[in-house]
């Protein structure tokens, strides 16, 4: 019987993506062939000395999915899935990918109590389907401008077993929401105009432009957050964000400004400003 070895294939599909940076060819290769095959990261090393016959429809939908990668179509795209906080979330067109940056955003949130909690701007859902799935009796509101972001998030929701406590509603910013939250999270649009001209290929031309940049000094977003959310929230309830690395003083001032105490710029695990939290005032005993 003609054919390849898996690990030959390996070879070739790092060989086609060698206009990336090596050690991203060599994952997005493996993670591409495991797709294509079905195998698990074990079963992928296991599998290696596999024969691979001629006309094989795995290879075949491996050489499209490679074709892709080549012209820069991220792999959570191509694979129409991507991974936050160990749990797997449906990826479109429509949606920014789950970032590990994020997960800064989501592990401060969980370090303060919520029973009800609301998730602006919420894309795929991943931070407010998290948010849910690690309190087993917390509520939640999930709110998005787009209506496809929120049928990815619905679908999200399902998948993850939180459908029957998370509404996802369509309301620019906090137009449409009524009621108050003990934790209020959003990780909104943060580059500026000008960075977004030099993002790579496979953000810029991919990922949908109004969930990155709000345009001009990227600050909009925060603005609106920080004037609407302390009506929001219940006394003693958070309002946490995500922000870009060089944000958390402008951000910061903005939820000082609007009253909120405790105030705090939280670095993610590169050392990098990425969580800005602030609270509202505690009832007085």
């Amino acid at each position: 019987m003609s054919g390849t070895t898996l690990r030959a294939l390996w070879l070739s599909a790092r060989a086609q993506l060698a206009a990336l940076p090596k050690d991203e060819a060599e994952r997005d290769a493996r993670l591409l062939i495991q797709a294509a095959f079905r195998l698990t990261p074990a079963g992928f090393t296991a599998n290696l000395g596999r024969i691979v016959p001629e006309g094989d429809p795995c290879k075949d939908h491996l050489d499209w999915m490679l074709s892709k990668r080549a012209q820069r179509m991220p792999v959570s795209h191509i694979l129409r899935e991507a991974v936050f906080w160990g749990r797997t979330f449906e990826v479109t067109s429509a949606t920014l990918a789950p970032r590990g940056d994020t997960e800064s955003l989501l592990a401060e949130a969980l370090s303060v109590p919520f029973d009800t909690m609301l998730d602006l701007g919420t894309g795929t859902g991943c931070l407010g389907i998290s948010l849910l799935a690690e309190r087993k009796a917390a509520q939640g509101i999930a709110t998005d401008i787009s209506v496809e972001a929120l049928a990815v998030a619905g679908r999200n929701a399902i998948r993850h077993g939180v459908e029957a406590r998370l509404s996802c509603i369509q309301s620019d910013w906090l137009a449409q929401v009524t009621g108050t939250f003990d934790l209020i999270v959003s990780n909104p649009p943060y580059i500026t105009e000008a960075a977004f001209a030099t993002l790579a290929p496979e953000v810029r031309e991919y990922e949908p432009k109004t969930a990155l940049t709000p345009g001009g000094d990227g600050l909009e977003p925060y603005r609106i957050l920080c004037a609407q959310t302390p009506a929001y929230l219940v006394p003693g309830g958070w309002l946490m964000v995500e922000i870009g690395y060089d944000q958390g003083p402008a951000v910061a001032a903005l939820m000082e400004g609007a009253g909120l105490q405790r105030v705090t710029v939280v670095a993610d695990l590169s050392g990098h400003d990425r969580v800005v939290r602030g609270q509202r005032a505690p009832l007085a005993l």
